[in-house]
């Protein structure tokens, strides 16, 4: 039987009288794609660094790859690639060198060359192999980071917040890098904040809040929770008659949404514009989104 890529049991971390996680049972199995949302605060960081070993629990176990991250820290770390939220880098170094010493510190020579070759080619590195890391822009940055955390090429990847901040262009070339990792067959562990890449690109999506999972479902699953829809509307340069406050979801430069519960909220919507004797410009009906049940399970962002 094919073991779980992460294997999450019962894990419960307390820092002095904080608790950061209250007893979190999670399996990913290998190759999937998997989302870990949650606002600040939730726990996502605290359990991605059990993950990696940087601290130990207070009570249960993690397991990547079969490899225990206590007992058998080693063969877990060597099965885990980190892309953290922050751009830390060594200053010393270029980015073939920089990924060169990483891939030493995971017992790759110069045989892992040509996987370097590689990571630096998707990113679209190939021009920047030779400059030092101080010198580059934050969007080279941060491929460089990405490109560190596969240059050992494990098996099971963990991008946090990998696009925060970025460029359209960056996200594209990430994205179409680390599908084609998945495809290969790596797994794939998403935290962001951007909701819609979540609903694009994961299978199952587990959703925390104080330190517990709040809901664990495939995507098609957790979209279909929500009967409602959303009723965007393009007013120009009117205002939303007071009668639809209450049903504002966001506004702004003259678009609004506004979430339904009933498909006859439409005419009611429409009847109030008419009485406000504002002209409706543009107007679609859309389902409800991941970031709606982000928002009825979690409560904020």
């Amino acid at each position: 039987m094919t073991v779980p890529a992460i294997q999450i049991n019962n894990i419960h971390k307390q820092f002095g009288d904080l608790r950061a996680l209250n007893g979190i049972d999670l399996h990913i199995q290998q190759g999937e794609f998997f989302g870990l949302l949650g606002p600040n605060g939730a726990g996502k960081s605290t359990l991605i660094n059990l993950m990696a070993g940087l601290i130990k629990p207070t009570q249960g176990n993690i397991a990547i790859m079969g490899h225990d991250t206590v007992s058998d820290y080693q063969a877990a770390r060597m099965s885990l690639g980190v892309v953290p939220q922050e751009l830390v880098f060594d200053p010393f170094f270029n980015v073939r060198e920089m990924l060169r010493f990483q891939a030493g510190y995971f017992g790759r020579g110069r045989e892992n060359d040509a996987w370097v070759d590689e990571i630096i080619e998707e990113l679209g590195l190939t021009d920047k192999t030779n400059t030092n890391m101080r010198k580059l822009s934050g969007g080279m940055k941060r491929r460089a980071l990405i490109a560190q955390a596969l240059v050992h090429k494990p098996p099971v990847i963990v991008l946090d917040e990998p696009t925060a901040g970025v460029d359209v262009e960056l996200r594209q070339i990430l994205w179409a890098f680390i599908k084609k990792l998945n495809r290969e067959g790596h797994t794939i562990i998403l935290t962001t904040h951007y909701l819609e890449e979540a609903e694009t690109l994961c299978q199952r999506v587990a959703m925390m809040k104080d330190g517990n999972i709040v809901a664990l479902d495939t995507t098609v699953n957790l979209l279909g929770k929500l009967p409602g829809k959303n009723l965007r509307l393009q007013l120009g340069e009117a205002s939303l008659p007071t009668a639809l406050l209450p049903m504002l979801k966001t506004g702004e430069n003259g678009v609004f949404t506004l979430a339904l519960t009933e498909l006859n909220q439409v005419e009611f919507a429409l009847s109030e514009l008419r009485k406000a004797k504002v002209n409706v410009l543009d107007m679609q009906l859309l389902e409800a989104d991941l970031e709606d049940v982000f928002m009825s399970l979690v409560g904020s962002r």
